[in-house]
Order: structure tokens, then sequence, then C-alpha cells
């Protein structure tokens, strides 16, 4: 009896630790479409990062654009930009955008056949389970999970204080849905890849009651707001899919994108037949190309509405700083 009950006393620690720990409120930051201007802009990058690196977040996440569109693909660029991610302290999450291969045909970006750079930065930047920055995080790699989906090693997910966050390449230049038809089956694949992704995700914050989701990619879906119907969109089918899982799901959900460059914290998901929006939904647009400069979230797991959000707005960095 004794044993027993000494288990039993032991077993209820660890789950009053587990319970705490699951309770605890953590920060971390969302930049990204940076830097636009090189060399000139390399200064203001570091000096972003190195704020990053004093406010200490959990972790970075990078929404896609590590270049503008007109810079060149290289592969010495590319290299560059992971030895920029590997300054940041804590553990740095990458998302592709589509600077860096979708557009990369244009003559400006070194008329690369867009499909071999995106080969080319899977093998750069996802070569193994971890993320970048100096203190590597694990990450789950829908690679590993599927191996129908072997080839999307950028597709990742992690949990932090009961919150997913889910990684999803959605790139901007609707998605590659467009140019000619090695693109178009480039977009198919990889938007059944995605789907599929998506739906594990809402799954899994059903099944093991997860607090909330978040989840982060490049593009602006909502630019024009006609990418949820228009046929032509290469949106649609991901916007109806989050659109479905948020309205049954009910939980928190934050989706972070940069794309347009300016910030932008509102509720443009809308219910499936569009006439609602879902107010269980916020979105963040992280600011980017001239705008060098970043938001912390806050995330408190025991709040109702567990995101709140803190520009970082370095005046050095600002283009016209107040005197």
């Amino acid at each position: 009896m004794n044993i027993r009950r000494h288990k039993l006393i032991f077993l209820g620690l660890i789950f009053g630790y587990a319970c705490t720990s699951f309770a605890q409120s953590f920060k971390f930051v969302a930049i990204g479409d940076m830097p636009y201007n090189p060399p000139k802009d390399y200064v203001r990058y570091e000096r972003l990062i190195t704020e990053i690196n004093r406010l200490k977040p959990s972790f970075t996440l990078f929404i896609g654009d590590t270049k503008s569109g007109s810079s060149n693909c290289s592969d010495e660029f590319n290299q560059l930009v992971k030895n920029y991610f590997n300054q940041f302290n804590g553990p740095l999450i990458y998302s592709v955008g589509d600077n860096e291969w979708t557009d990369c045909h244009r003559p400006l970006a070194g008329s690369y056949d867009p499909l071999e750079r995106l080969a080319r930065l899977r093998q750069t930047f996802f070569q193994n389970k971890m993320s970048l920055g100096k203190q590597a995080l694990q990450l789950t790699r829908q690679s590993d999970l599927d191996p129908q989906y072997s080839k999307f090693v950028e597709n990742s997910s992690f949990v932090k204080n009961g919150v997913l966050f889910v990684n999803v390449h959605i790139p901007g230049s609707n998605n590659n849905f467009e140019r000619d038809e090695a693109a178009k089956a480039e977009y198919r694949e990889r938007n059944q890849a995605n789907l599929s992704w998506i739906k594990r995700a809402f799954e899994l914050a059903s099944t093991n009651q997860y607090v909330g989701l978040i989840f982060f990619y490049q593009a602006d879906m909502f630019y024009t707001g006609k990418e949820p119907i228009d046929p032509e969109s290469g949106y649609r089918d991901t916007l109806f899919s989050l659109s479905k899982h948020a309205e049954e799901l009910k939980k928190p959900i934050l989706l972070i994108h940069g794309d347009s460059h300016r910030l932008i914290i509102d509720q443009p998901l809308k219910t499936p037949d569009q006439k609602h929006a879902l107010e269980n939904v916020l979105r963040l647009q992280v600011m980017g190309a001239e705008l060098i400069q970043g938001v912390e979230i806050e995330v408190d797991p025991k709040s109702e509405q567990p995101f709140s959000f803190t520009p970082i707005l370095l005046k050095q960095n600002m283009l016209h700083p107040s005197p």
C-alpha cells in the first residue's frame, strides 16, 4: 500500500508540473520579407537580429522572402541567408517565400528554373529534423510522417505549451498556380500535401486538446478579397480548408504571414459560405521590404484569447524617424 501511495503521489506531482508548464505564457517573434536592398539593408537587418536576441524569445519565425523578387537567386546568396539565420541565438523556423524560387525565372533574378531553385532550397535549409538558429528546435516534418509527401521537407510542426505551430509552404505569386504547365503541376502536388498537412493539424488540435493553433506561411491570401472564390486563385483550396476546419474546431487560431509588407492585425477569414467572419481566427501580417522591423507575439494559454502583439519598431531602422 505504501508503494502504491508513493506512486500516486509521484504521478500527481508529474501531472501537476505538466499542467503548470502547459499553462505558462511565452513569447516569440515573427519577421519576414528582408533584406530587400543589399548591401545597405544588411546593417538594419543585423540591428534587428541583435534586438531579437536581446529580447530572448522562445523562437523566431521567418515568414519567407529572404530577398526581393528582382535580386539574384544564387546558391551563394542562399548560403548568406542561412548564415544570417544562424546568428539568431534561439531557434529560427523558416517558411519559404516566392522570391526564393517561383520568381527566379525573371532575368534580374538570374533566369533560373524555379523548380531547380526549389529543390536547392530544400537541400540547403531543410537537411534534418532541426530548425535553424544557434539553439535549434526539433521539428516534426511532414516528409517523415507520410511517405506520399516525402518531398515536402519544408512543411513542419511543433508544440509549445499547448499551442500547435504549423509551417505550411504557401508562397506568393498565386501559390505558383501560374506561368506554365510545369508550374501548375508543381502547385497541384504541393497543394495536396498542404491540404493534408492542414487537416492533420486540426485533427491533432482536437484529439490532443491543444489550446490553439498557429499557422505560418508567406503568402498574403487576402490580397484582393477574391481569393476564396476565384477559380484562378491558387489559394482557394487552402482558404476553404482553413475556414471549414476553423469553424468546426472553434479554438483560437492565428495566421501569420508576410508578402504585402505592412503591419496588419485583423479577422479576414470567413465561414466557408463567405457570409461571416470567423471570430476565433486572427491574422497577423508582418512588416517587410523597406520596413525592417518585427512583431513580438505573447501567448497566454490560460486566456480565452491567448494572442497579444507588440511591434518591434527600432528607431534606427525607420526611414523617417521622429526627432
